[in-house]
């Protein structure tokens, strides 16, 4: 495929001097500021991830205890991002019966730990209503997913109910990232930086944010290798919280970067294929 990235960033420039055209920053940024508070989107993955050692420790065992379990493949109690997503540009349509609200409360349901939710409409064929209707059939956290060029779809994002965004390295320089986590952090938002590669990890790592994702996608090429997660996580400090994404989409691929490592995931095309999402997330993350 073509570099997909560069049309996507391309479109999504000519989309933010559309937007100013008709609504200035200074409304925006006034309507973002008068949301409730952001649910804090860090806290719903640590309490995640932390639960299996807890629980196991609170019903008598031992951190030795916990640590077999994980050495015998046992994956319970990890954070899944499940991801309300229609349509990619490399696959097409992913999901026909397309009902934000409804999946939402199915990944609640099952035990997911965030949403994240699609807000591009020219290459996945999302809407910034779709993150509204998902976050109010829910209590859960929601990283709007999209791919931000300015800071005025950091205001954007917080006036549309995220409570989450979406930085990535591949799509900006370090000091464009750090104006706009500078800015979400003022406005509560938590921020998810997403590299693909040891050198965009380096930059990624010079943020403030815990959440840290991988993605096992080429943003280029849209090819997809497990390896990329698993070849760059014992770079990552134990106080960030590694995310893997892309390319979940067995048990199998579960297990093997449970094994080496990872303790989030963000998925989504597994899940949206399946008749019920969050059922298909339970089997998946059984």
């Amino acid at each position: 495929m073509s570099d997909i990235l560069n049309k996507i960033l391309a479109v999504k420039r000519d989309e933010v001097a559309a937007a100013l055209a008709v609504k200035p920053l200074a409304t925006l940024r006034s309507e973002a500021e008068a949301q409730p508070p952001a649910r804090d989107f860090v806290a719903a993955l640590r309490q995640k991830i932390d639960s299996s050692a807890a629980e196991k420790i609170g019903a008598g065992g031992t951190a030795g205890d916990t640590l077999k379990d994980m050495a015998a493949g046992a994956i319970r109690h990890i954070a899944v991002i499940a991801e309300i997503k229609k349509a990619s540009p490399s696959k097409g349509v992913i999901r026909e019966n397309f009902q934000p609200a409804e999946i939402a409360a199915d990944y609640a349901r099952h035990g997911a730990a965030c949403l994240s939710v699609l807000t591009d409409r020219s290459f996945f064929q999302g809407s910034p209503d779709y993150l509204r209707q998902a976050r109010n059939a829910c209590t859960l956290p929601v990283l709007r997913k999209d791919f931000l060029v300015d800071p005025y779809q950091v205001y954007e994002a917080r006036a549309m109910g995220a409570d989450a965004i979406l930085l990535i390295v591949a799509a900006l320089s370090l000091a464009e990232m750090q104006a706009m986590e500078a800015i979400a952090q003022s406005l509560g938002l938590a921020v998810l930086v997403e590299c693909h590669e040891p050198a965009e990890l380096d930059i990624a790592l010079q943020l403030k944010t815990p959440l840290i994702g991988i993605n096992n996608r080429n943003l280029h090429t849209f090819e997809v290798n497990l390896d990329t997660t698993l070849s760059q996580h014992q770079r990552i400090p134990s106080n960030r919280i590694l995310v893997a994404e892309s390319g979940i989409l067995a048990p199998s691929d579960v297990a093997q970067l449970y094994a080496g490592g990872v303790r989030a995931f963000l998925v989504g095309e597994a899940f949206m294929r399946a008749p019920s999402p969050g059922a298909e997330l339970a089997r998946l993350f059984a």
